[in-house]
């Protein structure tokens, strides 16, 4: 019989979710060899897909679809570049986001539910990786464009009042580009305005000016920071003469809403110290 090593524990229970002695029973029933222990499990427990070696997925590719009047976008995660080229996995990632376009909701737990959590699961078995629906997103608006970077990486949704489906893409290429924080000035956060006054004050206090100078130093500096993060109020990057606002009014159109998705962004990669883990493992077992 072969020698059921901590390491070994510690990847079932990683992959499975499954408790220490459970892992341990299944890895001595199959004789050390995993991949069997995981499939008994599934067949005695009901497990669904076991993850792939406990990685992150934080690789992908957003997919989006508009119909009329609607966007939809969505995040479908995989540990590796490599495997958000498959073509298995970009026809999942198709059929999430065309079901999710027909489903009301944005919760992806509701949208897993069933047939779609089946596929995933399988897909996880053939391809061998961790894969996940992170989030969806939708517009509704009298127009709707989207802009999706030629590496699927980074996709944008545009509303608009008025305009047309090209200037949207237009102005969704200007968002994949530029990444504003919010559509206008006054979309900001009240409390990051007062951070940023503070900061701005501290940096002035050295300047040695008055008192009421300061005060409309630090009036410009926030203007300025607004118009940095505001989508209407930046210089539209097919032509900086002309800002993302003037080119929607010189349309008819104004911007409604605005969704940017980045695959992986805010995913943090846990480093751990793997021999310290197998022995924190040896000593439980």
């Amino acid at each position: 019989m072969a020698a059921i090593s901590a390491s070994m524990v510690k990847e079932l229970r990683e992959r499975t979710g499954l408790g220490m002695m459970e892992c341990k029973k299944a890895l001595v029933e199959a004789d050390g060899d995993l991949e069997l222990a995981i499939e008994n499990l599934r067949k005695s427990s009901g497990m669904k897909a076991a993850k792939k070696a406990g990685r992150v997925a934080a690789d992908g590719v957003v997919a989006v679809a508009v119909n009329a009047g609607q966007g939809t976008l969505v995040e479908v995660n995989s540990e590796t570049d490599f495997v958000a080229r498959d073509d298995n996995f970009l026809a999942f990632a198709d059929k999430i986001v065309n079901q999710a376009a027909a489903s009301a909701s944005t919760d992806v737990a509701e949208l897993m539910a069933g047939d779609l959590e089946d596929a995933r699961s399988a897909l996880v078995q053939k391809i061998g990786e961790n894969i996940t629906v992170r989030r969806i997103a939708k517009i509704d608006a009298p127009v709707v464009g989207a802009y999706v970077h030629s590496n699927s990486k980074i996709g944008v949704l545009i509303g608009l009042d008025g305009g047309s489906e090209e200037l949207a893409k237009d102005i969704a290429m200007h968002v994949a580009a530029v990444n504003p924080m919010v559509v206008n000035p006054d979309d900001v956060d009240p409390a990051i305005i007062e951070k940023e006054k503070e900061i701005f004050a501290a940096q002035a206090e050295n300047s040695g000016k008055p008192a009421e100078i300061i005060e409309k130093m630090i009036g410009g500096r926030i203007r300025k920071y607004l118009a940095e993060i505001s989508l209407v109020e930046q210089p539209f990057v097919k032509n900086p003469d002309q800002t993302v606002g003037q080119l929607a009014k010189a349309a008819g159109a104004t911007v409604t809403g605005m969704v940017r998705f980045e695959v992986g962004e805010g995913i943090e990669k846990e480093e751990v110290d793997f021999a310290e883990e197998v022995m924190a493992q040896a000593r439980d077992i």
